[in-house]
């Protein structure tokens, strides 16, 4: 996500919001936020949620303006924005794209294309060959076409 909004952040506001925690130690806990360290019981005040929300930003050094729903959850609620889930709302105020609930069916390239046609593909250069390797060595055929030889 901080990809698309690099890219279109002349174009677009973007904005984050914090809705209930997905993985709550008190809840339905997973293994990888204990290895990745992200373990937090859900939030029962708003300035618990203030808290959390604030070590995300500071952790990941998240760039993208964060908005937190209040404990009654009532983006959430009006939303359905639970795990995840993106959302463009036009210059209008109208609800202009509404991706899958999330994970299954959170898909940023969905995001990153109605942005495209909206204001222009943003390319980016392929990353740089590593030092020594031939830009053709991964084109190089894996089997040998009979009489070719």
């Amino acid at each position: 996500m901080v990809q698309i909004y690099n890219d279109y952040k002349d174009h677009a506001d973007f904005l984050t919001v914090y809705v209930r925690e997905a993985h709550p130690t008190d809840e339905w806990q997973m293994k990888s936020n204990v290895k990745e360290d992200v373990c937090y019981a859900q939030p029962k005040t708003l300035a618990q949620r203030v808290a959390i929300a604030n070590d995300f930003i500071k952790r990941f050094n998240y760039p993208i303006a964060f908005g937190i729903d209040d404990i009654d959850n009532a983006a959430n609620d009006a939303y359905s924005a639970w795990p995840e889930r993106f959302y463009i709302i036009d210059e209008s105020g109208r609800i202009a794209y509404r991706g899958g609930m999330g994970p299954f069916h959170y898909n940023p390239d969905e995001v990153r294309g109605w942005l495209a046609g909206r204001y222009g593909e943003v390319k980016h250069d392929p990353p740089p060959t590593p030092t020594g390797a031939s830009a053709t060595s991964a084109l190089l055929p894996t089997e040998r076409t009979p009489g070719t030889d």
